[in-house]
């Protein structure tokens, strides 16, 4: 026998069992992103290495380590998109989707980066990201934080993802709390992990995130960064948290928050839980207001979020036990019995042409009654319709309510339709 082949390593396999959930998930997504007005895009998965080294930055973790990076048949570098953002603000500038025009739009598909697999962190990953162009004041930040604050309410989650908020002002504010950072930092030599050491001369800004608590501890007494803040970024700051202060949304001003990518500017946000262990970030993003720029196109401000759907997933499964999915199937369609098998197929076709909202299968594989309904209640279906010779002749099916709510009935197939929509 063949070897059999895996997937591979962090790379893995969603069961028709666990679809429903993601598919639910999805449609909430959507649905609180339709309600804001927000509009698709879609982008490829594959782009030019380029894009990431120069919007993402060489000194991140995922340009650095990360990346799934090959070169083609014409020896162009290529890598599978590790982010959405530099991709879409790519296809926004080539396309002239943002030149002197707002934008609000979102994407969802799966991303790349090479790190240790874990629990809610895959090599192949899923992410939504929206990202708003064209709008430079706290008012489009505001509406992110907003959104996604609906959408925990739409996922049952809300009372278990707490806020965290910070402003990293821009370039110039950032390179003078950078020297006073490292002028801090190297005071304190002794304490840095190798990671840290690495970071101190690539991207300092970053060590205030370490996960290392003894690291944590000595930068309480490091400079802070909204020491640093230019007055307009304080009032952009101030606004975004008036307009949260206004609308009832509680957080947290963390200064210590930072992202781990190049180009964020300004707001900084992310959405966290306690509810999933050590991965706790469920949602994370801010304004980028020099990234088109940056990639060629004219200056325009941005600000965005990504969310990892697994995450999301799981902590759906976490905490909301009331949520309901939908079932696999509404309507089973069993037969048996010489010549019925047409009519069985006429009968389930016609289901699917006027009732295209009621999920109808049809038993394919044979069988005695008993086994079929056997797979019926397997499936969850709520009801049976049942063909045999005599129902073909007399042109009727047997509705069998597979829960007990109603009493097995004969009918015509002419009244089946009207009997179906009194049930659904």
């Amino acid at each position: 026998m063949a070897k059999s082949i895996q997937a591979i390593r962090g790379m893995n396999d969603c069961a028709p069992t666990e679809t429903p959930l993601w598919q639910w998930v999805e449609k909430q997504i959507r649905d609180a992103l339709a309600s804001y007005g927000y509009s698709e895009m879609r982008s490829p998965v594959l782009e030019p290495t380029a894009l990431f080294k120069r919007g993402v930055g060489e000194a991140t973790d995922i340009v650095e380590k990360e990346m799934f990076t090959f070169k083609d048949r014409d020896d162009e570098s290529l890598t599978l998109r590790p982010e959405g953002t530099a991709g879409c603000v790519r296809a926004a500038i080539q396309n002239g989707w943002i030149y002197n025009n707002e934008q609000r739009m979102w994407y969802m598909g799966p991303m790349f980066r090479y790190e240790r697999p874990q629990k809610g962190r895959y090599r192949q990953f899923h992410q939504c990201g929206v990202e708003v162009f064209g709008i430079n004041n706290p008012e489009a930040d505001a509406e992110l934080i907003l959104l996604t604050a609906r959408l925990w309410e739409k996922l049952g989650i809300r009372q278990h993802v707490t806020l965290e908020l910070n402003s990293i002002g821009g370039l110039e504010t950032r390179t003078k709390y950078r020297e006073a950072l490292v002028e801090f930092l190297n005071q304190h030599l002794a304490i840095l992990d190798e990671d840290c050491k690495r970071r101190l001369t690539t991207n300092p800004i970053r060590i205030l995130d370490t996960k290392n608590a003894d690291i944590q501890a000595v930068l309480n007494d490091a400079p802070k960064l909204h020491d640093f803040l230019n007055e307009e970024e304080k009032t952009h700051f101030a606004g975004v948290c008036q307009i949260l202060d206004q609308l009832g949304i509680d957080y947290v001003i963390n200064q210590k928050l930072v992202r781990g990518l190049d180009y964020y500017n300004k707001t900084v946000f992310e959405w966290v839980t306690t509810a999933l262990g050590s991965q706790g970030t469920v949602c994370a993003g801010g304004r980028y207001d020099g990234l088109v720029a940056q990639l060629g196109g004219h200056a325009t401000a941005g600000v965005g979020f990504a969310m990892g759907l697994e995450r999301l997933v799981l902590l759906v499964q976490e905490v909301n036990s009331e949520v309901v999915l939908p079932r696999t199937v509404d309507l089973y369609v069993v037969y048996n019995g010489e010549n019925v098998t047409a009519s069985a197929f006429k009968l389930a076709e016609k289901l699917r042409a006027e009732l295209p909202e009621l999920r109808t299968m049809l038993h394919c594989s044979g069988g005695a009654f008993k086994k079929q309904f056997k797979r019926a209640d397997k499936l969850g279906a709520k009801i049976a319709l049942v063909l045999g010779e005599t129902e073909v002749a007399e042109n009727t099916v047997v509705v069998k309510d597979l829960f007990g709510e109603a009493e097995q009935m004969t009918i015509s197939q002419a009244e089946l339709i009207n009997e179906l929509k009194k049930r659904f």
